[in-house]
């Protein structure tokens, strides 16, 4: 199409929003200030190829832009190993292409990128060098903390490679089988949001490692079926009631010497939550969280000897579960900062000489993590939604004298944030529904000093603004649930007409340490299936994220009770608005949003028109142990709860016209959820329609892929009540 047909299209085509460049404007990921603080720099996604990323940095005196590396140029085109996509698809980067990580030097002159099995050493002149690894895959690359080793995992094994020589060496050797040295385990990643299983000591005198072996954890036969080849893994899959791998932690030198065993306690059945080394070296922190996930133990280590003590406890509410935090600062002065929902909600806390001192306290959450500590003025920084459960800002605090807490970021906004090491200045990324990302640097009182991606929508060359003149800002409101708490949803509508009524894309997702109603941008799709007719709609139910530990503990060994019974108030809420077609409400929903779509048509026929699972979860006891029995408990002791969350018994009353579809290479939620419900149907003579995805995982898209998904998904619905 022409460029002055473009500019007059009213309506976005549904090819346009898959297609490159992204409507969302430029994506850059990884934001981060250079140690001296003179550059910023970022992987930003190239305008004819939305996927692949490289690697710019910015004069943050000057405000020039340059590219470091090129990874089309630098790359080598060699294909990913098994490991390294399973890691990508946990981080939830599954189909980027190119860099997608990099580790500053401490000197700020260098740059460790690992791009397709190699390293190189970007330097701020332009010029890139590849380091003298060893050929084949390499995981977790990083820089140490005084600068003079990188270390990245290969083969199972933990490789320190000293800069001042290139030589690299294997400080561990039995790596191999089931046996993996400086990994995270399958639940880390995927339930964790933990990625790396080795800590570098500040000075590089130590490093600690985590070795497991996953002999005692089941295996699921995955067949990652592709268009012309099906591949089989043997994947350990540790299903909810079954062993996990047995997880241990080492504190060796960079050569793998005066290695020590961490006492982790005599309960071997525990999760390695968190790593951490104090400023000075001398004590490593661990987490430890014990199998039920209703205690975390912070430990202090020797590292010289292993020897470990307990310094604190947390512990669960009555029916109810520790969520982990990255909050964790050690200071200087030998006390930490730390978060805790101790009191209900999510809240900031000091530890110091054995006494807490609350940071931050009311009817709001802060986030698990901090932004920054400026130990010079006592100053903390994080994120919360202190003014609005819809909005998420950057805030800041006194530690030493907690008082006031100051909001630093502008209203009607959703916002993350980054820190430089002493936290005097701030990578700020906000949005809000009718402006995509933009990011920007940041003094430490908030004010701008610079663009980093204004992105404007406004602007007559971001990809989105031809469609302006379509765009229709979002609503929101609130619905109250059976026992009157306050629900919010959110919802946007093509012009109305009088007496018209119109059709309900009802989107949900519904499940535990998530929000999907926020003053943030939402997409073109979801523009885009207004400009095709529907309203679209969201509802976030009991059981979700950041309003609270009775809010989210409504699900306990309850998953799909009132989760569903929320939806369906927010469902009954829409048939109530006379400009809704109460006969044309279709819903739509992927993993635990396809668990919902599924247990909402067994639970109130007729309610929706149709109904579409993606990636769906049919039997909790064949998810993973981390996130399963962290709301469900322990399935051999309660069978019954497992039963009732479960969509098998009831499939039968399924009456509604429903769409399930999958990945047929997913080791998230795997494929035999959505085959062990087909058979269910089948054998019940329950009619239903289904899509596989060859060769995709629990992310299914990409070119051409994205919209034949899409495709599938609205010619389905338009047969069965949604729009045409």
């Amino acid at each position: 199409m022409a460029d002055n047909a473009i500019a007059q299209t009213r309506d976005l085509p549904l090819e346009r929003v898959f297609a490159s460049p992204d409507l969302n404007g430029p994506q850059p990921r990884a934001a981060r200030l250079s140690p001296d603080g003179k550059y910023l720099t970022l992987l930003r996604n190239r305008p004819d190829e939305k996927e692949r990323f490289d690697l710019w940095a910015m004069d943050t005196t000057t405000g020039e832009w340059r590219m470091l590396v090129d990874s089309k140029k630098v790359g080598s085109g060699a294909e990913l190993s098994e490991a390294e996509k399973m890691q990508r698809e946990r981080a939830r980067i599954g189909g980027s292409k190119g860099i997608v990580a990099y580790d500053w030097s401490p000197d700020g002159k260098t740059i460790l990128v690992p791009l397709e099995g190699e390293l190189y050493l970007a330097s701020l002149d332009g010029t890139v060098r590849k380091l003298p690894a060893g050929a084949g895959p390499k995981l977790n690359a990083a820089v140490s903390p005084a600068g003079r080793f990188a270390s990245y995992v290969q083969d199972q094994n933990l490789i320190v490679m000293d800069l001042s020589t290139g030589a690299p060496k294997r400080i561990t050797d039995d790596g191999k089988g089931t046996v993996h040295w400086g990994e995270a385990e399958f639940v880390a990643q995927e339930e964790m949001d933990r990625f790396s299983g080795y800590w570098w000591s500040p000075g590089d005198r130590y490093v600690a490692v985590e070795r497991f072996d996953e002999a005692r954890v089941g295996i699921v036969t995955r067949a990652a079926i592709g268009a012309e080849r099906t591949d089989i893994f043997q994947q350990r899959y540790p299903k909810a009631g079954t062993p996990n791998a047995l997880v241990e932690l080492y504190v060796m030198d960079a050569a793998g010497q005066g290695r020590v065993k961490v006492d982790l306690g005599t309960d071997t059945d525990i999760y390695l939550a968190r790593v951490d080394w104090s400023q000075d070296g001398k004590t490593l922190y661990v987490q430890r969280q014990n199998r039920a996930q209703t205690v975390l133990d912070l430990l202090a280590v020797d590292p010289a000897t292993g020897k470990s003590s307990v310094v604190f406890t947390e512990k669960a509410a009555a029916k109810s579960w520790i969520n982990l935090s990255k909050a964790l600062t050690p200071l200087a002065d030998g006390s930490l900062i730390w978060w805790s929902e101790r009191d209900g909600h999510g809240h900031l806390y000091r530890f110091k000489a054995g006494k807490w001192t609350q940071l931050t306290k009311g009817d709001w959450e802060v986030t698990p993590d901090v932004a920054g500590v400026d130990e010079a003025t006592g100053r903390v920084f994080f994120l919360a939604n202190k003014d609005d459960v819809l909005e998420r800002h950057v805030y800041a605090v006194d530690y030493r004298k907690p008082g006031a807490v100051t909001r630093l970021t502008e209203a009607g906004w959703w916002n993350s944030a980054t820190m430089d090491a002493s936290a005097r200045r701030m990578i700020v990324s906000r949005s809000n529904p009718d402006q995509p990302a933009q990011v920007y640097l940041a003094d430490a009182s908030g004010k701008r000093l610079a663009w980093v991606n204004e992105n404007a929508v406004t602007a007559a060359d971001h990809p989105y603004n031809p469609y302006l003149a379509s765009h229709r800002t979002r609503s929101f409101g609130t619905v109250k649930a059976e026992d009157g708490t306050i629900l919010h949803w959110e919802m946007i509508t093509p012009k109305l007409e009088p007496g018209k009524r119109y059709p309900v894309f009802f989107q949900h997702y519904g499940g535990p340490h998530s929000q999907t109603v926020s003053r943030a941008w939402g997409g073109s799709l979801q523009q885009y299936l207004v400009d095709r007719g529907y309203i679209w709609f969201q509802l976030d139910n009991r059981g979700s994220a950041n309003r609270g530990v009775k809010f989210e503990s409504a699900i306990w060994q309850a998953m799909g009770s009132v989760e569903v019974a929320d939806q369906l108030a927010g469902a009954n809420y829409l048939k109530t608005l006379d400009f809704v077609d109460p006969k044309g409400i279709v819903t739509y929903g992927w993993s635990y949003g396809g668990y919902m779509t599924l247990k909402m048509l067994e639970a109130a026929p007729g309610v929706f028109a149709a109904g579409v699972a993606g990636a769906p979860v049919t039997k909790w006891d064949l998810y993973d142990t981390h996130y399963t029995e962290r709301y469900m408990g322990d399935p051999t002791k309660v069978p019954e709860a497992y039963k009732a969350s479960g969509t098998i018994a009831d499939a039968a009353k399924i009456a509604d016209p429903l769409l399930i579809v999958h990945g047929m290479a997913d080791d998230n939620v795997v494929l035999e959820n959505t085959t062990a419900m087909a058979a269910t149907l089948q054998q019940g003579a329950v009619p239903f329609e289904m899509m596989l995805y060859p060769g995709h995982t629990h992310r299914v898209g990409g070119p051409g892929v994205s919209q034949h998904l899409w495709n599938t998904i609205l010619t389905f619905l338009a047969r069965n009540g949604g729009a045409k």
